[in-house]
C-alpha cells in the first residue's frame, strides 16, 4: 500500500537520490535545501517506508507552481505519478488555489501527456529554458 505525506527537511536525501536517478538535468542538492527554506512545500509516497516518489511545488496563492515531479525507474506506470499528482491538486483545491504551472522539456513526450489526461493546457514556449542543453520548455497550466 502506498502512502503520501508531506515532505519534511529530513526526506531530502533519499529524494534527492530519486532525483539523480530519474531526472536527465537534476537539481543540485543545494537546490533541494533552499526550496524548502524559501517555502516551497512537497508530497511523498512512501511503500514499506521506502521513498518511491515525490513531488515539489512552490504555492504562490492563488497559484502554484509544480517544481519537481520523480518517481523511482522501477515504480513508474504504476499509478505513483498520478497519486502524487491528485494529492497535490487536492491539497491546492483546500487551500483554495486557482491555478497550477508548470514547465516540461519539449521532448518529454510521455509526461506532456500525462499532464494532458489531468486537464493541463499547453500554454506557450520557454524558448533555451533548460540549461544543460538550451532545450525549449512548455508552459502547461491547469484551472482548479
Amino acid at each position: 500500500m502506498y502512502k503520501i505525506s508531506l515532505m519534511g527537511f529530513s526526506d531530502l536525501e533519499e529524494a534527492y537520490k530519486i532525483e539523480l536517478d530519474v531526472n536527465p538535468s537534476p537539481w543540485k542538492y543545494e537546490t533541494f535545501l533552499s526550496s524548502f527554506e524559501v517555502g516551497h512545500k512537497g508530497l511523498i509516497c512512501k511503500k514499506d517506508n521506502l521513498m518511491i516518489g515525490f513531488i515539489i511545488f512552490s504555492p504562490i496563492s492563488p497559484e502554484a507552481h509544480i517544481l519537481s515531479i520523480s518517481v523511482r525507474n522501477e515504480m513508474q506506470s504504476k499509478g505513483i505519478g498520478t497519486l502524487l499528482l491528485k494529492s497535490m491538486l487536492d491539497q491546492c483545491k483546500v487551500m483554495n488555489y486557482k491555478k497550477i504551472f508548470l514547465e516540461v522539456r519539449v521532448s518529454n513526450e510521455k509526461a506532456i501527456n500525462f499532464y494532458e489526461k489531468f486537464g493541463f493546457s499547453k500554454d506557450a514556449i520557454r524558448n533555451n529554458y533548460y540549461t544543460d542543453n538550451s532545450e525549449d520548455a512548455l508552459l502547461m497550466s491547469l484551472s482548479i
